[in-house]
């Protein structure tokens, strides 16, 4: 029998622990910034175990992020019109959640973690990630007033541009320059426990999140049904093809993984603030739950997909 993979384990224990257990007040708080740290942690050991010819070969792979920006940005928005048909099904507040679903940034830190397990392109994955959401600061919010109708005044937060450069781009800069004396320290298991740590740590947080708000009780439990089933088939129908598309074009292995672990994720972190700032009163609620409910489909066939035997 085999075994089963403690990344996988990990996150369905986080998330029913949200349900049964959420982080709530002074804990909640103190948790968040837990999580803060233990992200800022992952990257300043990337940063450690990367040399800087490999980081700035990450820096300058214009092919690779343009094409991880064209999944995120293109495909997925395409997708999510294409699935108007599914309000025949769901309601017209849940549809229009699952058309913003598609128009948010990918991750940066579950990406670069999963690209990592997998022995990816992790210095590529770092800047496209980080790209996919800087850009996604300006092309979301457009992207929801030209496919979602949203009314006039819709703000963008730039703090999204801090924390990522004080959360994620910093640490990794730190790491770089620590490179010659915990490089060796940063290529052994301590990177492996403080990825997967922070992934379990992040899902925790973000359900609890979900369950102290109530979101949950706003929908049926068969709509709850199709949208795991829709997020499933999806996550799988771009594995696939963010897997031929950059073989079509020749790309390394690596880069092929890169592609795969960017071009699939839709980022919870960052979509819920840009939903705050962009729509915010009680629509908020309900327009959150497909990003929540895709989010824990892509980390958990994400992560057992790097943990197959042919990327070990």
């Amino acid at each position: 029998m085999k075994k089963l993979d403690p990344l996988l384990v990990g996150i369905v224990v986080a998330a029913i622990l949200a349900f049964v257990v959420p982080a709530r007040g002074a804990f909640a708080d103190g948790f968040g910034v837990a999580v803060k740290l233990a992200i800022a942690l992952l990257f300043f050991l990337y940063g450690a175990r990367l040399s800087t010819q490999e980081a700035l070969r990450g820096l300058t792979n214009w092919r690779l992020h343009a094409l991880i920006l064209a999944f995120t940005f293109v495909a997925y928005p395409l997708i999510g019109l294409l699935a108007r048909p599914t309000t025949g099904l769901i309601s017209e507040d849940l549809y229009q959640g699952l058309l913003f679903m598609t128009l948010v940034p990918s991750t940066v830190q579950s990406s670069v973690a999963l690209t990592g397990i997998a022995r990816g392109n992790v210095s590529g994955a770092v800047v496209a990630a980080s790209v996919s959401s800087l850009v996604g600061v300006v092309v979301t919010p457009l992207l929801v007033m030209w496919l979602m109708g949203a009314g006039d005044g819709v703000s963008v937060d730039t703090s999204v541009f801090t924390d990522i450069a004080l959360q994620l781009l910093l640490p990794f800069l730190l790491g770089q320059l620590a490179h010659k004396r915990l490089g060796e320290l940063a290529k052994s298991k301590a990177t492996k426990i403080v990825d997967r740590g922070s992934i379990w740590m992040v899902v925790y947080s973000a359900f609890s999140k979900g369950v102290v708000s109530g979101v949950w009780s706003n929908v049926t439990a068969l709509e709850i049904v199709l949208l795991i089933v829709f997020s499933v088939v999806l996550v799988f129908a771009m594995l696939w093809l963010t897997r031929v598309v950059p073989a079509a074009l020749r790309f390394p292995r690596e880069d092929v993984v890169a592609v795969q672990m960017c071009g699939t994720q839709k980022s919870l972190a960052t979509g819920l603030p840009m939903a705050t700032v962009i729509f915010g009163g009680a629509q908020l609620g309900v327009l959150i739950i497909p990003l929540m409910i895709y989010h824990m489909a892509q980390l958990m066939i994400c992560s057992a997909y790097v943990s197959r035997k042919s990327f070990t």
